[in-house]
């Protein structure tokens, strides 16, 4: 049974008729690139994505889905491993236009949350948007209402003012979920996770802490530590001091205790941090942002971040223990959204991060870049730093010759520990879009990868086989769009072999999300 949370179906009429769609707070050109990240903004002739006809290349994974959907038994291919039995939750964008307005970035999109339940052979298939207030207002003023990561309703300087500041941030909760106590939540790049229901996905609201911990943006990748279950997260809040903050919940409660904080003049952009068993590391890119601008510029926000890579990147190696600054480390200018693993080892902290030559990736994820023909770096290349604790520059060395994004490992026995394999999305050429699994062996720099023509896979969630004696053992999920068929499906491979075993086709094809668990 199918619902559609649009705000409002298209008119046929309004195909050959209608104005050109505009943007919120559409990015500017600078000449120089180096001062802030454009983002292009090519009006549309047609005022919904929905006249379009459908796009038969991985351009259909960045178009709107709007139909909410309970499917209680999906068809499946394969031979269902028997004892996969728990539910895989993803989460990501799934609408980019509100009214005549549309969002510029593929971060931007409204969540929706989609879960794959398996229980006894069968499998089962629901999707929802997550009701957060970013949404809700915007569909009842049939305009963008809240500021997003690359898109700005027109304010004035108040305005402007009041929303770094945080009184009215947004909580659309697109980009990761997880386990915070007894909650299930939906979380982005703010301080604001939305708990939601694990089976029915209704939105429950934003997450009351019990503390008074005043930050302003707080990492959509929390690290758990294995043992403890402690969950902890990086934070950054603006102000005439700006500071980095990492701070820890316990595994049962809701209170955010201080693990460290390190004042910061020009913050850089951190999407994720590393943690080993002792230590915490923050990579201090190149990108980094005059807090004035974000108030005095009127520009989306990520476009207030700026490359300056003569600064080149510092690791600031945390003790957790204590808080203090063991060790910062400094490394060639280079730009990553995601941390892979830290380990000890040999009086050195060694940390894997998959990385780019620069920030022009961000401005390559722009919707208008990603529906064009222009080349996109959709995947970076898995770059291993050794990390001296006697403050020491940092060396740093490729760790195989795929290219790999979103990468996940298995997740607690490897948790910040020497390891062996992290698997990811990649691409079989550069310039393409993601089209490929990999999984690579990083000690030995080798892979293995799984293709099918014409298909575009998602983040891969590994899940541990009862029992499994290698790290390997067990298999890798992922949503696969399939854009000729019109749909999407759940793919489950073989991790050893990386080899299909099974999948399970959804009747629509699903936007292209960002990240998931595994909840047994």
């Amino acid at each position: 049974m199918g619902a559609c949370d649009s705000g409002g179906g298209c008119p046929p009429q309004a195909v050959s008729s209608a104005a050109p769609r505009r943007g919120a707070g559409a990015g500017r050109s600078p000449a120089n690139p180096s001062r802030g990240l454009p983002l292009q903004n090519t009006p549309c002739l047609c005022p919904r994505p929905c006249c379009r006809p459908p796009m038969s290349d991985y351009r259909r994974g960045f178009e709107s889905l709007r139909q909410e959907l309970h499917e209680p038994s999906l068809p499946v291919e394969g031979e269902w491993p028997d004892w996969l039995e728990g539910t895989l939750i993803r989460n990501g964008p799934a609408q980019f236009e509100v009214g005549d307005e549309d969002y510029n970035h593929w971060f931007d999109g409204h969540a929706m949350l989609h879960a794959f339940r398996m229980r006894d052979g069968t499998v089962s298939y629901r999707n929802r948007f997550v009701r957060s207030q970013s949404r809700t207002e915007a569909l009842e003023q049939g305009r963008i209402a809240r500021s997003e990561f690359a898109t700005d309703p027109c304010m004035s300087l108040f305005g402007r003012v009041m929303s770094v500041f945080n009184p009215n941030p947004t909580d659309n909760a697109s980009i990761n979920v997880a386990r915070l106590d007894d909650q299930y939540v939906a979380l982005t790049a703010t301080p604001l996770p939305v708990a939601f229901d694990p089976e029915t996905l209704e939105t429950a609201g934003v997450v009351e802490y019990d503390d008074d911990v005043d930050v302003d943006m707080s990492t959509p990748h929390p690290q758990v530590e294995p043992g403890t279950g402690r969950m902890l997260f990086h934070t950054l809040s603006f102000g005439r001091q700006c500071q980095y903050g990492v701070y820890g919940t316990e595994a049962e409660g809701k209170t955010r205790r201080p693990v460290a904080t390190l004042d910061v003049d020009r913050p850089s952009y951190m999407h994720s941090f590393g943690m080993s068993e002792r230590y915490v590391i923050l990579s201090e890119w190149p990108l980094v942002v005059n807090p004035t601008d974000l108030l005095l510029r009127g520009r989306p926000f990520i476009e207030n971040f700026e490359w300056q890579p003569e600064r080149g990147t510092r690791f600031r190696v945390l003790r957790k223990a204590d808080g203090a600054e063991v060790a910062t480390c400094e490394a060639e200018a280079a730009f990553g959204f995601h941390h892979v693993n830290a380990f000890e080892r040999d009086g050195a902290v060694v940390c894997d991060v998959v990385t780019y030559p620069d920030a022009s990736v961000v401005e390559e994820l722009s919707l208008d870049r990603l529906r064009s023909d222009a080349p996109s770096r959709g995947s970076g290349h898995l770059r291993r730093y050794r990390l001296p604790l006697d403050g020491g520059a940092a060396a740093s060395t490729l760790r195989g010759e795929e290219r790999i994004e979103l990468p996940r490992i298995h997740d607690g026995p490897a948790t910040g520990r020497p390891y062996q394999y992290v698997y990811g999305v990649g691409t079989r050429a550069a310039g393409q879009f993601t089209d490929q699994l990999v999984k690579t062996d990083v000690p030995a720099g080798t892979a293995q990868t799984w293709h099918e023509e014409g298909t575009y896979p998602g983040e891969p969630v590994f899940v541990a086989a009862p029992d499994g004696a290698r790290e390997d053992d067990g298999v890798v999920l992922s949503v696969v769009l399939d854009p000729d068929a019109q749909q999407s499906f759940l793919l489950v491979l073989d991790a050893p072999s990386f080899t299909e075993r099974a999948r399970a086709a959804v009747p629509h094809p699903i936007p292209f999300g960002f990240h998931g668990q595994f909840f047994d």
